[in-house]
């Protein structure tokens, strides 16, 4: 996640440097991967305004922009679609360090004669300014971008780009980011004022909320505001969402990317007058049901998905993308306004049925508490009514049927010493949590803290998790080194046969990683559809076993390969245009016996598919085949010291052309070969 340090300013007052802050942060568990200024580069670049656009004398698609850079006005040769006078626009001077838009390598600006016309500077795109890709048109700053100030000080920022981990959903957002720098350095967090008039009538007079699937949703909060105007949003938030890496649309769109970026909550806006019935149902898709989403895709729904519907038809895929039947336009004139709990487990089921995934659903995906909604929602009202010059009706839409109690834990202050070894008073224990948003109090006697778990910590559960958080806000460098109490217990001369079987799992998986294979994890659970892709004359000479509950129709048989979950991931990766792939997976597989309970055996499997080495100057990289994977086998037998052997496979049913038996000591150990084209054909892929 990136986030922007001007904008995290408005919470929490840091005075560290950016590279202190994000060592901070690193150290307390919210690993800071990148620290980077925008606009570093920008020292020849100022703002102008384009006072006149004329055609190229000598040339259709281009033209003469006049541009007012405060003391002096340039004449310079552009290109961009998009340019028109009025317009604020960045403009490099002549030694200006940009990007090459065509080339994306770093380049000092000169002045240039361009069919016939010298341009002593450039109108930039974002590309050139290093902010995005996109060279086609130019930046267009907002209309209050003052003229001929330098672009570094109006948009140059710092920006923190963070590896949020899945058990922290809450710093997928600025203000759960803010907290954690506040608790960290002291500081007080100051959250924005949710204050704003509501002039309408009642909202139940205009709209309802039905959660047909109250498991999967367990609160559904929603607000309308009629009377609105949809334009450009300001200048402060299209480039606050520009700094995180998102496209700015219109005032509406903006503002509900926005509050999902401050609080972590995904919003969604309705056009309210396309909806039927002027009613929301939140229910199972029916199969067969279709949609047209915001990207323009019909999509075909089934029962596995969660919706969000009017009296009539599905408006919403819920929590992953909009309809485009209700989709916020420049005619738009009332709007509702969703922010919602939606169930993860049936989040990622839509995504990966759908083969989406969204900003929306990255969230969702990570578990957000119901509790969260009703907050976002209304900070999304006011700054709606504040750009959009709406009304707001009276109340908010909470159908909350899933409602739960905070959590709380019991936590002896005498455990942070026994569990970390850093003696720390009550008092400072009691501090430290109350900055992270937990509410303390002792107990009659003294001898206990009862802690109620914020909303927003799901990760919390038990008195260890809170010692964690003590510690690691403390500081992990603060906890002494001390002696060990006791002499470490002796160890055994002989391995078990469980720790054996470890190391010869490490040995394997190092030897494939140094021929530069990866290791993926894959699910025991498959679908039926896939064991007989992979050839019912292999795989099904006898029925897999079911489960007698599975969670959806792809995890319904424990698997009796790894082959099944391996040749998914291959296309998967070359879906997505990845080279030279060479991936294995080393799990379990299940063989059903009868009435007994199935055997159970380890296995190993490997696939590589592309070209063998990357590009180069040497010419041709050749592509990874037969010989390759024979090559990596007698790797792997000469690590473990075994003799081995190939023979002749009869194996034509998913290896077609050249393959072979593994034999060791007689026995056959394994098979290689090409892919049969038919399972090949069968999961989608290619090479």
């Amino acid at each position: 996640m990136k986030v922007s340090l001007k904008w995290l300013r408005n919470y929490v007052d840091i005075k560290l440097p950016p590279e202190k802050l994000g060592e901070k942060l690193t150290m307390a568990g919210l690993e800071v991967e990148a620290v980077y200024t925008v606009g570093d580069t920008w020292d020849n670049v100022v703002i102008g305004e384009v006072m006149a656009v004329n055609p190229h004398p000598h040339a259709d698609r281009l033209t003469l922009a006049t541009v007012d850079l405060g003391i002096e006005q340039r004449t310079v040769v552009c290109g961009a679609p998009n340019i028109g006078p009025g317009q604020r626009v960045p403009f490099a001077r002549v030694g200006a360090r940009l990007i090459d838009g065509h080339t994306g390598e770093a380049m000092s600006l000169t002045a240039a004669r361009i069919r016939g016309v010298v341009s002593e500077g450039m109108v930039c795109s974002e590309k050139e300014l290093g902010i995005s890709e996109n060279h086609e048109e130019i930046l267009v700053l907002p209309r209050e971008a003052p003229v001929g100030r330098a672009l570094a000080a109006y948009l140059g920022d710092v920006i923190l780009e963070l590896n949020v981990t899945p058990n922290r959903p809450d710093c997928l957002s600025v203000v759960g980011i803010a907290r954690e720098i506040a608790a960290l350095t002291g500081e007080l967090l100051h959250l924005p004022s949710l204050h704003y008039q509501e002039l309408a009538d009642s909202i139940d007079s205009f709209a309802s909320v039905e959660i047909v699937e109250r498991d999967l949703c367990p609160r559904y909060c929603a607000s309308l505001i009629t009377g609105i105007r949809v334009a450009p949003s300001p200048g402060w938030l299209q480039q606050r969402l520009n700094s995180c890496g998102m496209r700015p649309i219109n005032n509406v769109v903006d503002v509900t990317n926005y509050v999902m970026l401050e609080y972590g909550q995904p919003l969604h806006a309705f056009d309210f007058d396309r909806l039927k019935g002027r009613e929301i149902v939140v229910r199972r898709a029916r199969d067969g049901e279709g949609i047209t989403t915001l990207d323009g895709i019909e999509r075909t729904l089934s029962s596995e998905m969660l919706v969000v519907a009017d009296k009539e038809r599905p408006v919403a895929v819920a929590g992953i993308i909009g309809g485009l039947v209700c989709e916020v336009t420049d005619t738009t004139g009332a709007i509702l306004v969703e922010s919602a709990s939606f169930n993860q487990a049936a989040i990622r089921r839509g995504c990966n049925l759908l083969r989406l995934q969204s900003e929306a659903s990255i969230r969702f995906d990570k578990g957000l508490n119901s509790e969260l909604p009703l907050l976002p929602l209304r900070r999304a009202t006011q700054l709606l009514l504040e750009l959009t010059g709406g009304r707001a009706a009276r109340g908010i839409i909470d159908a909350y049927p899933g409602k739960s109690e905070p959590g709380l834990v019991s936590l002896a202050p005498h455990e942070v010493e026994r569990l970390s070894g850093l003696r720390v008073n009550v008092s400072k224990i009691v501090k430290v949590l109350q900055a992270l948003g937990f509410e303390c109090q002792r107990t009659d006697s003294g001898s206990r803290i009862s802690v109620s778990v914020p909303y927003w910590r799901s990760d919390i559960g038990c008195s260890a998790d809170l010692v964690e958080e003590v510690i690691r806000t403390i500081g992990y460098d603060k906890v002494p080194a001390t002696r060990l109490s006791s002499p470490l217990p002796p160890q055994r001369a002989e391995l078990s046969l469980a720790e054996q079987r470890g190391n010869l799992k490490d040995r394997l998986r190092s030897t494939l990683t140094g021929f530069g294979f990866q290791e993926i994890h894959t699910y025991s659970l498959v679908s039926l559809e896939k064991l007989q892709k992979l050839s019912p004359k292999l795989e099904l000479r006898t029925e897999p076993l079911k489960v007698a509950n599975p969670m959806t129709r792809e995890q319904e048989f424990l698997r009796t390969t790894l082959r099944a979950g391996l040749l998914p991931a291959l296309a998967h990766n070359q879906k997505y245009e990845q080279s030279g792939i060479r991936l294995f997976e080393i799990g379990k597989v299940f063989w059903p016996r009868g009435k007994d309970l199935p055997e159970e055996r380890d296995m190993l499997c490997a696939v590589l598919s592309g070209p063998r080495l990357e590009l180069s100057w040497h010419g041709d990289k050749g592509t990874l085949d037969f010989f390759d994977a024979k090559g990596v086998v007698e790797s792997l037998l000469n690590v473990l010291r075994l003799k081995g052997s190939f023979d002749i496979s009869d194996d034509d049913a998913l290896f077609l052309g050249r393959r072979a038996s593994i034999i060791v000591e007689g026995d056959e150990v394994g098979i290689l070969g090409e892919l049969h084209a038919g399972v090949a054909q069968a999961f989608e892929l290619s090479g």
